[in-house]
This record gives structure tokens, C-alpha cells and sequence, in this order.
């Protein structure tokens, strides 16, 4: 997807959101100062489009991308640190938008989880920034710090589902809040036949309940 094409997808939705918001939350004043340059919309579509890019850190990103070669597209741009200090005012609306980008179901979905490592494991003891919330888990690929990250997806690669939960999560816990409304065949991946065996007898009722056929392929 083009970036000038990203941009009015994010943008229509967040005059949306501001027409819901103004209908419905009455009585909000607005805050006190100057209103930012840049737009939310101009803002989150910066966001989406570096996870699109080969960039793997945003303040690269940032300075050798846009503030270089994406002028022409976002005018008021500002300074990194001013950037940074905007991201989390559009938390609400990346969470709502990610909602508006779920897929449709088709009676085919996949069931996948992936690790979030927050810092080196040598590391552990000295990390402070999210210490409350991250947790030690581990996968299969070693021991790691941080979250586990939940996907339910389509036939087509369209997102069904999403959660986020520390690290030392069972993978089977999330399984029945992610697919209430999900109906059919929901196919996932089990590295052991043992552990396979396991989580076909925890999740059966439910999905039996829910009309969800789970089915299992064991890793090689």
C-alpha cells in the first residue's frame, strides 16, 4: 500500500473518530495550549508505514527517511523528540483502527504465537522500563523477556484476532477469548505430539460449545 493511500484510509477514520467523539462526549473541553503541528492522522500513518519499511529502528527511520525524502508529503513535520513525545496521545485511535482492519471470517482461521523480547536476557535485572508487566518465558526457541504475541488470522491473511500477554502465558489460556465469534476450522501448530494431546483435551469443550473444529499439526 502506497503511503498516499495509507494516509487517507487513516485519515477517514480519524475524522470518523472525531465526529463519534463530539457526538457522544459532551461537555469536553480541550486542552490547555497550542494543538500540534502535525495531525493524528499524519502522526499514525508515520507509524504504520515504518513497520512497512526495511527500517528496523524508528529513529533512523525517522531522521534518514522522513525528515530526508517524505517532506513533500507531511509538511509540518517536527523534530524527533517532539515526534516521540506525540506518540502515545494516538494509542487509542492505533488500537480502535487496528480493530476497523480485522479480516472477515471464513470458516478457516490459524492460530499462531510469537515471542516480544523487551532486552537481553543478561540483561533482566537491570530493565526498568515495563518490569512490572513483562514476564520470563520461554519458546522454542530458548528462554526470553518480554510478552507473547497471539494472532488469529484467515485463509486469506487477514487478522481475525489479536492479544498480547506476558511472557510466561500459556499459549492455550487466550484460545477462548480470542475465538468467541469465530466459527468452522481453526488450524494450529504444536511443536510435540505430548503437548498436542494436551491442548486438544483443554480447548475441546469449548470449541465443541462454540462449533469450532480445532485441528493440530505437529512441527517437524
Amino acid at each position: 500500500m502506497s503511503i498516499l493511500k495509507l494516509f487517507c484510509h487513516v485519515d477517514d477514520f480519524c475524522q470518523w473518530l472525531t465526529r463519534w467523539e463530539n457526538a457522544r462526549l459532551l461537555g469536553m473541553t480541550r486542552k490547555r495550549g497550542p494543538a500540534p503541528r502535525m495531525s493524528m492522522s499524519e502522526v499514525m500513518t508515520i507509524l504504520i508505514h515504518f513497520h512497512q519499511s526495511h527500517y528496523r529502528d524508528f529513529k533512523a527511520y525517522y531522521r534518514q527517511r522522513v525528515c530526508k525524502h517524505m517532506r513533500s508529503e507531511f509538511p509540518a513535520l517536527v523534530s524527533y523528540t517532539r515526534f516521540v513525545e506525540l506518540m502515545p496521545s494516538t494509542l487509542p485511535a492505533m488500537s480502535l483502527y487496528l480493530r476497523v482492519r480485522f479480516g472477515q471470517r471464513t470458516g478457516v482461521a490459524f492460530i499462531s504465537s510469537t515471542t516480544l523480547s523487551v532486552c537481553h536476557n543478561k540483561r533482566i535485572g537491570r530493565h526498568r522500563v515495563i518490569a512490572e508487566v513483562a514476564r520470563r518465558g520461554k519458546s522454542s526457541m530458548g528462554w526470553f523477556y518480554g510478552f507473547k504475541l497471539h494472532l488469529i488470522v484467515n485463509d486469506q491473511g487477514e487478522l481475525l484476532a489479536v492479544q498480547l500477554t506476558p511472557g510466561n502465558t500459556d499459549d492455550r489460556k487466550p484460545v477462548p477469548q480470542m475465538t468467541k465469534k469465530l466459527w468452522g476450522k481453526l488450524v494450529g501448530v504444536t511443536p510435540t505430539r505430548k503437548r498436542g494431546q494436551l491442548l486438544d483435551q483443554s480447548v475441546k469443550p469449548f470449541f465443541q460449545s462454540f462449533q469450532t473444529q480445532f485441528v493440530l499439526h505437529q512441527r517437524r
